[in-house]
């Protein structure tokens, strides 16, 4: 068999190249393919202000004239600033089965990040853990949903076949919102912190406008990057980074489902839930024309399903019940709206209060996603 070449993507084909070798990987599969022009953006070196604080490279793996294989090398300045360590990482992991592509893929990544003084490689992350991460493990029957990686389990062969090692694990839980009656799906101290947030402390829950997103999405951002501070991979997002997510969010986001926490005119709190448009990207195939508008426009409306993408609450509010109040509002509106449940998360495997409130409400963990390290030794 033909030896398998890595190579630096240089031109537009190269782009497209990388863009579109998963359509073929995963014609058939669960696999939801995402919007061809939001991609080519999201990777624009000169559009997307991930760039701003980090540097990357994207390579396609070459065998016989076929591109059999893709994987980017990044740095990030603010991974650095506020994880530590002296990390590089990987992302957009795409290969054939096949343990020689798999390898030069990860040695020219490796390769990449070793020449700029890296001395571990993280990953996938595409690019960060604010964006899709993970190596699927564990749900490949189900559609990934909203914002969600999937991934044949040939692809977690081929990273352990390389000695790459569990860094952290990130659960996906599904729940089933659809009911009022308490102690029916959830536990009742859930309904009884909420009650007690707003008696005893004044909180207050209301929807996101859409119409003020961006300020809106700031409001959010606020409280994310308060609230996530002191986990696993967190890194807080920018100002540049929110308008650009506020942009492509727009179309999709429900006010029904995006919410905001506050207490004596303070932003206290925040749930941004989005409706799984994966729904509707499954019969588009990435292309906006000729018919995919109209995919887009009548089928958002039969989205039965949403994800709650992030919740959560500054730390100085944590003990107020707010979550609970979130919690509680994501109930009633599932009470009214089309969609009954969806998934939650990702939650990071060690963060017990999160999962315990996620067993609490009746959830279950459906999708396992696997971050991996690989030490970087000169």
């Amino acid at each position: 068999m033909p030896s398998v070449t890595v190579r630096p993507v240089k031109s537009k084909g190269d782009l497209r190249a990388f863009i579109k070798l998963p359509f073929r990987l995963h014609r058939g599969s669960p696999w939801v393919p995402p919007l061809i022009m939001e991609r080519r953006e999201f990777l624009d070196r000169d559009k997307n202000p991930f760039f701003e604080h980090a540097e990357a490279e994207y390579f396609l793996a070459e065998r016989d004239g076929e591109i059999v294989g893709r994987i980017t090398a990044h740095v990030d300045e603010r991974w650095t600033q506020f994880q530590g360590g002296n990390d590089g990482m990987f992302g957009f992991f795409e290969s054939e089965n096949d343990p020689d592509v798999a390898h030069a893929l990860i040695h020219g990544a490796a390769g990449w990040l070793r020449a700029r003084g890296r001395e571990r490689m993280l990953g996938p992350m595409d690019f960060t853990t604010n964006d899709e991460c993970g190596i699927l493990i564990e749900g490949y029957d189900l559609r990934p949903m909203v914002l969600e990686p999937w991934h044949p389990p040939y692809y977690r062969e081929l990273l352990e076949g390389l000695d790459m090692s569990k860094t952290m694990d990130l659960l996906m839980w599904e729940l089933h919102l659809g009911r009022l009656k308490q102690g029916d799906r959830f536990h009742d101290f859930i309904h009884e912190a909420a009650q007690k947030s707003h008696s005893e402390h004044g909180v207050t829950v209301r929807q996101m406008r859409k119409r003020d997103l961006e300020v809106e999405v700031g409001r959010f951002m606020e409280v994310y990057n308060q609230a996530w501070g002191p986990n696993w991979g967190f890194v807080p997002i920018t100002e540049e980074e929110v308008r650009f997510q506020a942009k492509n969010l727009k179309p999709i986001l429900d006010e029904n489902w995006a919410m905001i926490a506050e207490r004596e005119g303070e932003v206290v709190g925040a749930a941004l839930t989005l409706p799984d448009i994966n729904q509707v990207l499954a019969k588009m195939n990435g292309r906006v024309l000729p018919f995919g508008w109209w995919h887009f426009l009548t089928g958002r409306r039969k989205v039965d399903k949403v994800r709650v993408f992030a919740l959560g609450v500054k730390p100085t509010y944590q003990h107020y019940g707010v979550a609970a109040a979130l919690y509680v509002r994501h109930i009633e509106t599932a009470a009214r709206v089309r969609q009954k449940g969806g998934e939650m998360g990702w939650i990071l495997e060690t963060n017990e209060p999160m999962n315990r409130a996620m067993e609490g409400m009746g959830g279950n963990v459906v999708k396992r996603y696997r971050l991996y390290e690989l030490p970087l030794a000169a």
